[in-house]
């Protein structure tokens, strides 16, 4: 990617005029490095949430599927189970419910009265999937606590395990309440306990494998366990990540999700923009390829490439 970068028209475009953030889109950061962003400031709609109490979760999964099939747009959506809920709960104590198995909060912004039709919608939705109880936000502060204890979820759970291995897959939504319930079985299988916190609105999971670093039977089962997860969000049509990337923890797991084709014509395109090898270098692929060998590790006169990196 050599060559003068110019902006033109709003968009940045190389020498030879390719669209260079269509390309970086999704690369996990091999194809390029973004030196600026140009962004758009917008008022601040009003913003509305609610937090709605589920008997089970695989409820709440179903409320999810049906806010988005009736074409609802919440500018958050977001779930936590049992487990969740009771540590964020003793972390933050805003009040959540601890009778319950799953809480979703969701939040709608626009117009006022956009925002009050919305809310109204949603509630319906919620309470023919066996809601059993929904608290609008009153005020500003009432919106703030709701979503409190859910951005404290993460240190939470930390009170309650000595280490969480934190997963990151996304899965169709209408699948939601049965990958849920296919995890609940897993964590019985592997016995280490699971905490689901995770962005419900677009089907980026969060599953927190409750284990102990100290042994090293727990730190097998539970990298075995996050494996298994990530497996099973390809199997019911997701992806391997929503947000976090493949980086070097996902990079054998690519295999169950491409072909080698579709590996193999990866990596081209990764070598024509990169051909040194110099961007996020080891990461994605199962195999370190260079270009004229795709497949293969080429090693130089005895040395490996990029030794620092580890080799599983």
């Amino acid at each position: 990617m050599d060559g003068e970068v110019i902006r033109l028209g709003g968009k940045h475009v190389d020498a030879e005029g390719y669209d260079l953030l269509g390309v970086m889109a999704g690369s996990e950061g091999l194809l390029g490095v973004v030196t600026e962003v140009t962004v758009r400031i917008l008022p601040k709609p009003t913003a509305q949430a609610l937090l709605i109490r589920f008997p089970t979760t695989e409820d709440a999964g179903n409320c999810v599927a049906a806010v988005i099939a009736a074409g609802i747009i919440p500018a958050g959506m977001e779930m936590m189970d049992r487990p969740a809920i009771h540590a964020a709960e003793a972390f933050v104590r805003v009040g959540y419910p601890l009778d319950v198995e799953a809480l979703l909060i969701v939040e709608l912004d626009g117009a006022p009265a956009e925002v009050d039709h919305l809310i109204g919608q949603v509630e319906v939705i919620a309470r023919d999937r066996n809601a059993t109880t929904l608290q609008r936000s009153r005020d500003e502060a009432d919106r703030l606590a709701f979503w409190s204890g859910r951005k404290a979820a993460f240190p939470a759970v930390g009170r309650i395990s000595p280490d969480y291995y934190c997963m990151d897959g996304t899965i169709p939504r209408g699948r939601l309440a049965e990958v849920l319930h296919r995890m609940r079985v897993l964590s019985e299988q592997y016995g280490l306990g699971v905490a689901n916190v995770f962005h419900a609105g677009d089907g980026n999971l969060h599953p927190l494998i409750l284990y102990d670093a100290n042994k090293p039977e727990e730190v097998e089962r539970a990298e075995a366990f996050g494996a298994d997860i990530l497996k099973l969000c390809v199997e019911v049509g997701g992806v391997l990540t929503g947000e976090h990337g493949v980086g070097v923890e996902k990079r054998d797991l690519m295999s169950t999700m491409f072909n080698e084709t579709d590996l193999a014509h990866q990596q081209r395109l990764k070598c024509a923009f990169d051909p040194d090898g110099l961007l996020n270098p080891g990461k994605v692929f199962p195999l370190l390829h260079r270009c004229a060998e795709l497949g293969r590790l080429h090693v130089h006169a005895g040395r490996l490439p990029f030794p620092e990196l580890p080799r599983f």
